[in-house]
Parts: C-alpha cells; sequence; structure tokens
C-alpha cells in the first residue's frame, strides 16, 4: 500500500476501495463499515483488501484525510469569496458537515489519525480559520470548538423543533469574532 503520510497517491485500486468505503459509511454509518461489508459490496473476499488498506483503521483513515482535504476546499472558497469573514467559513464548514454526516462523525468523535494523515492536511484545513482570527490560533481553536459543537449537536438532532440555529450560527461566530 503506498504511504500516504509521504503524500504518494493511492493506487487505481485503493482508490476504488475508498470511493465504495465512503459510499458505504455515507449510506449506512460508521458502525456498518466493516472490511467484510465493503468487501461485499465490491464483490470479492475480504482478505483482498488487505493487499491495498493493511486494515480497517486505514481506510478510516483515508476517509478522514478526505474529510479534511475537502472541508479545507470549502473554507478556502469561503475565504476567497469573503475574506477574513468567520460567518462565511462557518457557514461553509456547516455545509459540508451536514452534507456529510457520517464522514464528519467517523473524522471528528475519535482521536484523529494523525500518524496516517498526509503531511500538512491538518495544517491546511485549520489554516482558513486561523487567518480570519488574525493569526490567534487560540480564538481559532475556540471558533472551531463552537463550530463542531454547534455542527455536532445539529447532526445528532440535539437541538429542539423550531430552534433558530441559523440565529444560534451568527450569535456565535459575532462573539468569537477577533
Amino acid at each position: 500500500m503506498p504511504d500516504l503520510k509521504e503524500g504518494r497517491r493511492l493506487t487505481p485500486r485503493a482508490t476504488e476501495i475508498a470511493a465504495e468505503a465512503r459510499a458505504l459509511l455515507e449510506e449506512s454509518g460508521p458502525q456498518a463499515l466493516t472490511m467484510r461489508a465493503l468487501a461485499d459490496r465490491l464483490g470479492i473476499k475480504a482478505p483482498s483488501l488487505y493487499k491495498h488498506f493493511p486494515d480497517k483503521q486505514a481506510v478510516e483513515a483515508e476517509l478522514v484525510a478526505q474529510l479534511l482535504t475537502e472541508s479545507a476546499e470549502a473554507c478556502e472558497e469561503a475565504e476567497r469569496t469573503a475574506p477574513g469573514s468567520l460567518a462565511a467559513l462557518a457557514s461553509a464548514y456547516r455545509d459540508h458537515a451536514l452534507a456529510h454526516p457520517h464522514l464528519y462523525s467517523l473524522a471528528t468523535e475519535r482521536p484523529l489519525p494523525r500518524h496516517a494523515l498526509p503531511e500538512g492536511l491538518e495544517e491546511r484545513a485549520a489554516a482558513p480559520l486561523v487567518r480570519a482570527c488574525g493569526g490567534d490560533a487560540d480564538r481559532a481553536r475556540a471558533v472551531w470548538a463552537f463550530a463542531h459543537g454547534m455542527v455536532t449537536l445539529e447532526i445528532h438532532g440535539r437541538f429542539p423543533p423550531g430552534a433558530d440555529l441559523t440565529g444560534a450560527w451568527a450569535t456565535g461566530t459575532a462573539a468569537l469574532r477577533p
């Protein structure tokens, strides 16, 4: 298997496996993502997967890398559109997370597999927020914690019916603005 930490790309077959893993995850949630279920979807035996990924954690790390890459791209686009706007970044972050709730949950509700991520990806994902916070990493962490908490609560249906979530997002980002 290619060493993703060193920035090499997945083989075409590993890319196909990762795409199928993501489809399974998006359809059925993190608990459904097993090597056996993945192999069944691909029409192969589970041991064949190990030629491309050493274990389930490696498949999950690839999916986490996809979430971080896509989130970075969404926030970079928001930054280009509205430079320095926490509201624009929060909206982009929220929209991406809500469009991919199972992927978001897989990537954020357990320890981050830093050792298995492409070099610099975590920093890239954080960079637009850090820039919007004037380089203040502590403020950026506070904004991210707010956004993550809001998204997680929204994904899990924890707000009461009729709650003004748009207003809550606006209030939270305004309170944390530099």
